[in-house]
């Protein structure tokens, strides 16, 4: 059996910042990823435009995908985002960033939003 090196990786990093800045919220989201791809989400845009705020942190511990419009402005962290989600939330001057990025500006994961 092969292992998912994406996955461990995205694990590993979760742990680390969980136990290093004692924060649940990396730890709720090792545990989402580690679990069975069956149990990551699937959101789309229109859905995130309904459920945040303007400016928000979010994660999704699964796809973005370009669905539906956003309307406003979001900081989106997820473990795989489709070309015409991330350009819709550049398009709003919002910004997709990586898991590492986002662990170095929120470490204790205060105003971030788990999403999915």
């Amino acid at each position: 059996m092969f292992a998912n090196t994406l996955v461990d990786n995205t694990v590993w990093t979760l742990r680390k910042a969980a136990k290093k800045n004692k924060a649940p919220i990396w730890k709720d989201l090792e545990d989402r990823v580690s679990g069975p791809r069956s149990n990551r989400s699937e959101v789309n845009l229109g859905r995130l435009a309904q459920v945040t705020k303007a400016s928000e942190v979010i994660v999704v511990p699964g796809k973005v995908l370009g669905t539906g419009n956003l309307g406003h402005k979001l900081t989106v962290c997820a473990f795989s985002i489709s070309e015409s989600a991330a350009k819709k939330i550049g398009d709003m001057g919002g910004k997709v960033v990586s898991l590492d990025d986002l662990i170095k500006k929120y470490p204790d994961g205060k105003g971030v939003r788990i999403i999915g």
